[in-house]
C-alpha cells in the first residue's frame, strides 16, 4: 500500500486559481454554519458541560494558545478531557489522564464543539487543516508551513483519511493537498465523511497512544508534492519549490486508488 505522501506525488499537474476565489465567500459559510450550530446545539453543549462539571469538576474547557492562519496564535477552546498533570498521583501521560468521560467525549469527537466559537471569531474554520501545537511551528519544514496559508479547521481533510492512525508525513501531505484545492465542493464532502468518521469512532487514536504521536520533526528526505486528487475533481498544488501546479483526472479520488 502506497502512503498518501508518496501517491500524492505521481499525478499530471495544471494550473487554475479557484482557491482564491473560493476564499471570499468561505467566510460567509463558516459564519452561517458555526452560529446555525451553536443554537441548534446549544443543548448538547449543555449537557456535555454538565458532564464534565459532575466528573471532572472546574474548569469545563480546556484553553491552549494554538498557531493559525500566517501562524497567528489565538486560543482554542474545546471542553476538558483529561485531569491535571499530578506526578504525585501518577497522572503525567495523556493516558493516565485521560477519564473514561473524555474518551467518550473525544470518540464521539464532542470534545470539538467549544471550537465552534473559535470559528465565529474568525480564528478557525469548520473545514482546515488541525491546529497543532506553536512549538511544531520551529520544527516545520518549509512545505510542512503551508499548512498555515489557510485558517485551521475543525475538521479536514487528513481527519477523514485516517485521522490521528495517519503517519504525520500523510497529515502533511493532505494538509497540503486541501490549502491547495479548497473549494466548497470539497469542503461539503470533507463534513459529510466527517459524520461518518465519526459516527464509526475511526482513527480516534494513534497506535499504542492514547491520543496521538508528538511530532519531532521531518528527517532531511525531501518533502511529499501532493498533486492528486482527493475528494475534489481538481487539484491545485504547490511544490517544496514555491512553484504552483494542478492536477484533474475524471472521476479521481486519489485517495481510493492510494489504498488499492
Amino acid at each position: 500500500m502506497s502512503s498518501p505522501a508518496a501517491c500524492l506525488a505521481a499525478e499530471p499537474t495544471m494550473p487554475t486559481n479557484r482557491p482564491r476565489r473560493y476564499d471570499r465567500v468561505k467566510r460567509v459559510f463558516d459564519v452561517v454554519g458555526a452560529a446555525t450550530a451553536l443554537v441548534v446545539g446549544a443543548p448538547l453543549l449543555a449537557g456535555v458541560a454538565l458532564l464534565i462539571l459532575a466528573t471532572l469538576g472546574r474548569p469545563v474547557f480546556f484553553r491552549q494558545v494554538r498557531p493559525g492562519r500566517d501562524g497567528e496564535l489565538f486560543e482554542m477552546v474545546k471542553f476538558r478531557t483529561m485531569l491535571e498533570v499530578d506526578p504525585a498521583r501518577g497522572l503525567v501521560t495523556d493516558a493516565d489522564r485521560l477519564t473514561p468521560v473524555g474518551r467518550w467525549l473525544r470518540a464521539t469527537s464532542l470534545d470539538e464543539l467549544p471550537e465552534l466559537w473559535n470559528v465565529l471569531r474568525g480564528e478557525m474554520s469548520l473545514v482546515g487543516p488541525r491546529p497543532h501545537l506553536v512549538k511544531y511551528l520551529e520544527i516545520y519544514t518549509p512545505w510542512q508551513a503551508r499548512r498555515h496559508e489557510v485558517r485551521p479547521g475543525i475538521t479536514g481533510l487528513a481527519q477523514v483519511r485516517g485521522r490521528n492512525e495517519l503517519a504525520w508525513e500523510d497529515k502533511f501531505a493532505y494538509d497540503i493537498e486541501y490549502v491547495d484545492n479548497r473549494g466548497l465542493r470539497l469542503d461539503l464532502r470533507i463534513m459529510v465523511e466527517t459524520v461518518r468518521v465519526v459516527l464509526r469512532r475511526e482513527g480516534i487514536a494513534a497506535p499504542g497512544a492514547a491520543t496521538w504521536h508528538e511530532f519531532t520533526g521531518t528527517p532531511t528526505p525531501p518533502d511529499p508534492v501532493p498533486t492528486g486528487p482527493v475528494l475534489a475533481d481538481s487539484v491545485l498544488a504547490t511544490g517544496p519549490d514555491g512553484s504552483a501546479t494542478t492536477s484533474r483526472r475524471p472521476g479521481g479520488d486519489l485517495a481510493g486508488r492510494c489504498r488499492s
